[in-house]
């Protein structure tokens, strides 16, 4: 529903910072249900202060255009991860797809639970968790986008009246497919899926026609994970079987989800973290790869992790 540019805000005295500006289309500005979504999403995204969401920073009209400017997140999104595994026929560490979703789970788990100014839980439902939503930054951080269709007890959901179908088909929950009253639920629901998707570089649903993609969500049994994931541990299968069930009540909370990825790698001997996933997009991404954090090395700074060389500076600093 809207462009992204990269821009750069400009202040006194020689002030500037890189943000992202998101500007409504045309067509959906002149749609009141549409542009009333992108004004709910500025207004409500404002105050969702946390290190795994990015971050709005204002919203403007200027001559009938309508836009926001957000938090300039480099590095790549999650469907770039998952197609470039696919093409090279790699399988995505599970312990790196473990930890990047325990911390989409960190975002969903503060939406979920967010309380404003006022004291009042909000109860925010994002409905649109998707690989191209997750954005994985040059250092190795997770920041869950576009609260774009998102949804909070005090706004106005043109879903629940049947103005309008939310999300991306292949990752809504059957209860946001027809169009029913959602809570936190179908974000888990979709969060599986993701999941699973990162460990098998295919979707879990695959129908193209609207139709038939709405009865493989809603009617058909749903996918044996474990038949389908042979090889991966037990817990994770288990846990992607309980996040898609078919009856909300079954699926997990956010918390407890993301609580089970992090323990299930704390047990592994490659646990998943920030410099797993730094060093992963360097491998993988090497001609775009620019991390902020990563500062020219000269003879005197030695390369991280590099035990020898902090033994022989610790050496000259103590005289040891």
């Amino acid at each position: 529903m809207a462009t992204v540019y990269e821009a750069e805000q400009i202040g006194d005295r020689g002030f500037t910072k890189r943000v992202a500006i998101k500007v409504i289309h045309e067509k959906y500005s002149r749609d009141p249900s549409w542009l009333q979504l992108f004004i709910d999403e500025a207004k409500l995204s404002a105050n969702l202060i946390h290190g795994n969401i990015v971050q709005i920073f204002q919203f403007h009209e200027v001559d009938g255009e309508f836009f926001m400017a957000m938090e300039y997140v480099r590095g790549v999104t999650l469907r770039a991860l998952i197609d470039h595994h696919r093409a090279i026929g790699e399988s995505v560490p599970p312990t790196l797809a473990a930890y990047i979703m325990s911390r989409v789970c960190r975002a969903l788990d503060y939406a979920h639970n967010f309380i404003d100014s006022t004291g009042q839980r909000l109860h925010i439902v994002h409905r649109d968790v998707s690989p191209g939503n997750i954005l994985l930054t040059w250092d190795g951080q997770v920041k869950l986008a576009d609260f774009g269709v998102a949804k909070a007890s005090t706004m106005h959901d043109p879903a629940e009246e049947r103005q309008l179908t939310i999300g991306k088909k292949h990752y809504m929950s059957p209860e946001q497919s027809m169009s029913a009253k959602v809570d936190w639920r179908t974000d888990i629901f979709s969060t599986g899926v993701v999941l699973f998707e990162i460990l098998a570089l295919e979707q879990l649903f695959r129908e193209v026609e609207t139709e038939a993609a709405l009865d493989e969500v809603t009617i058909a049994p749903s996918p044996d994970v474990r038949r389908l994931l042979p090889d991966l541990d037990l817990a994770i299968t288990g846990l992607v079987t309980l996040a898609i069930a078919k009856d909300p009540l079954v699926r997990p909370n956010a918390a407890m989800f993301g609580l089970v990825l992090d323990e299930w790698c704390a047990k592994q001997r490659a646990a998943g973290s920030p410099e797993q996933l730094q060093k992963h997009l360097a491998l993988h991404f090497p001609d775009t790869y620019r991390p902020l954090s990563e500062a020219p090395r000269t003879e005197s700074t030695p390369a991280a992790g590099d035990s020898r060389s902090i033994s022989r500076l610790l050496d000259q600093v103590f005289g040891n």
